[in-house]
């Protein structure tokens, strides 16, 4: 809960500032599209490359974990970061997931790794609500997507955590951010 406390920080001011920007631009405008377009993106692209390099990151991270320097700077990396955080999901809806969990290894190696994803969903809980709230407040919110969203993602979550748990990592991660990676090209070049 500390962890994820200090990532929300950051995080839920830069929420909250983020949406206050975005009331400002007009919603149907080719400009908001193309910055929202690009947002998420390039957060997905960023979040492919965290997937396919996972371990490499937190071996790197482990290798130096007792640099003092280090220790002595990861929270105000941790804040820094979560404002990121709170600005892509905000902006685009993209990164408290795998960008969350990649810098949580990066920022944290000796925490396990069912406590850095633990961390990264207490985190997003509060971060989600915050910018949810604010799109329903500035009328950017559909409800029936939302409605739809919910009947296909509910159903979807349990079938996942069932399947999950029978196909390997080694398969999973790669087809995911191999999708994350040709959805956020194809969002770019668009």
């Amino acid at each position: 809960m500390r962890v994820a406390g200090v990532l929300a920080t950051g995080s839920v001011p830069a929420a909250v500032v983020t949406i206050c920007m975005l009331a400002q631009l007009p919603k149907q405008s080719p400009t908001t599209a193309a910055i929202i377009s690009i947002s998420i993106g390039a957060a997905l692209i960023v979040a492919a490359v965290a997937i396919f390099f996972r371990r490499r990151i937190r071996n790197y991270a482990l290798a130096r974990a007792d640099d003092p320097a280090r220790v002595q700077y990861a929270g105000p990396i941790t804040v820094a970061f979560g404002a990121l955080l709170g600005v892509l999901v905000s902006l685009c809806s993209v990164g408290a997931g795998a960008l969350g969990v990649a810098v949580l290894f990066f920022l944290y190696p000796r925490l396990p790794p069912a406590r850095v994803v633990g961390s990264d969903l207490a985190h997003a809980v509060p971060l989600t609500v915050v910018a949810g709230l604010g799109h329903w407040a500035i009328g950017s919110v559909d409800w029936s997507i939302v409605s739809s969203l919910l009947l296909g993602s509910l159903p979807g979550i349990y079938l996942g955590s069932q399947l999950s748990t029978h196909v390997s990592d080694r398969i999973l991660f790669p087809a995911l951010a191999s999708m994350m990676l040709l959805i956020g090209l194809r969002l770019i070049a668009s």
